[in-house]
């Protein structure tokens, strides 16, 4: 049997000397030693979906228990509102369960304009697209206008689905947020490429923290490079009206190109991309993740059109979000754990110890406190950690039963 301390995620990425299926057999062997050591905190099943607390099928008891959810992105609870459960029930039964073909050709439906046109708007853009995925925007996008003569530019950070975007054309990576390094790049790049595309994440999913893209914007386009950011964890959450990085660092319709996803604080599934409407017809045609894929389903679009509007109208929402964030995170900080630069929903409690991270998401999990664990090769082994995520409905007994175990696991562990 492997020993899961003496290897990492990283060893069974390839082989130079086994086929796949031999490779799969000695990954299934780690997974064994995993769910040995009750490490495995992965694909727990919910029997309640996605809320501030969940039913799930225990990995090791077989028993159905209700754990504190805080490994949701679902930050306003938007995927059981009243509201956006009504519109995806009636749009099932206006359009049925599927659009039937992929956008360019028979699957757009009237609500996929509808929800097209209102993020444009939300985004302070001409014009906007849907995918089925927000891996699938950022993938299709890229690929579509990025090539062997042009450049990305990447911040260290950003989410993979960027980094596989950019497969067919050059990268260069600066430091996390670090504008310094940004314009050392933007300079050596100045002349070498038709198009130069800065992409950065708005919020970061690994750190929680906020992108200065005010700063980001003014230093690419002196250098007559583009900018891309990715919204997906500060949609709904940041800006005075939840409509994100632009908004927060007061850019909006300075941005040459936003996207996201449909599936976190919008409650439901799919991406976005909105920009000048140019763009976005070039991308009709040659973005194949948009062409090759069918249109989003009649319930995801019309939940998300509501979603929107209840992200406008009832800002109580986004201001139980932040109560809790403030709450949660001046308690973190009191009690001595090593949040890093966080800013937002997101919490990563940096323990520097796969091992411990192991042993603390374990017994949080026995707890009934449902985390992600994040290690290595995800992160550098110093920088592993317990990634949190908290919503508008945690309530304070949620929050204070999480920082009680928290407490009593960082004093057995040494962290604090």
């Amino acid at each position: 049997m492997i020993d899961t301390t003496k290897f990492s995620l990283a060893d069974f990425m390839k082989s130079e000397d086994k086929n796949i299926m031999e490779l799969a057999k000695e990954f299934w062997e780690y997974k064994e030693d995993y769910m040995r050591r009750r490490h495995y905190q992965y694909r727990r099943v919910s029997i309640t979906g996605s809320g501030p607390t969940m039913k799930i099928i225990d990995h090791y008891t077989g028993e159905i228990r209700e754990m504190i959810n805080l490994a949701s992105n679902d930050y306003l609870n938007l995927t059981k509102h009243p509201r956006t459960i009504k519109a995806g029930i009636e749009a099932v039964k206006k359009y049925g369960t599927g659009a039937g073909s992929v956008p360019l050709l028979g699957g757009t439906l009237d609500i996929h304009v509808e929800l097209e046109k209102k993020i444009a708007k939300f985004k302070g853009c001409e014009d906007a697209l849907i995918y089925t995925s927000g891996y699938g925007s950022n993938l299709g996008t890229i690929s579509a206008i990025l090539h062997e003569k042009d450049v990305a530019i990447l911040d260290m950070y950003v989410h993979a689905s960027i980094i596989d975007g950019c497969r067919n054309t050059n990268v260069e990576f600066f430091r996390h947020n670090n504008m310094d390094s940004l314009e050392k790049v933007l300079k050596k790049v100045k002349d070498k490429y038709n198009t130069k595309l800065v992409i950065v994440d708005g919020v970061y999913s690994m750190d929680g923290d906020i992108a200065p893209l005010d700063q980001i914007v003014e230093i690419a386009h002196a250098y007559g490079a583009f900018v891309m950011v990715d919204e997906a964890h500060a949609t709904g959450v940041i800006g005075k009206n939840g409509r994100g990085t632009p908004e927060h660092c007061n850019v909006e319709g300075k941005v040459d190109i936003v996207a996201g996803t449909l599936s976190k604080a919008l409650g439901a599934v799919g991406g976005f991309i909105a920009t000048n409407k140019e763009l976005v017809n070039y991308l009709h045609f040659y973005s194949r993740a948009y062409m090759f894929s069918t249109a989003p389903t009649p319930q995801a679009t019309a939940s998300l059109i509501e979603a929107l509007n209840v992200i406008e109208e009832e800002p109580e929402l986004r201001q139980r979000l932040w109560d809790n964030i403030r709450y949660f995170r001046e308690n973190l900080l009191k009690l001595g754990f090593n949040i890093g630069n966080q800013q937002t929903a997101i919490f990563p409690i940096i323990i520097g110890d796969d091992y411990k991270v192991k042993e603390m998401c374990r017994e949080l999990h026995e707890a009934g406190i449902y985390v992600n664990p994040v290690f290595y090769p995800a992160v550098p082994r110093r920088l592993s950690r317990i990634r949190i995520s908290l919503t508008a409905g945690h309530t304070k007994e949620h929050l204070d039963r999480t920082l009680d175990v928290l407490e009593h696991l960082g004093k057995k562990y040494g962290i604090i």
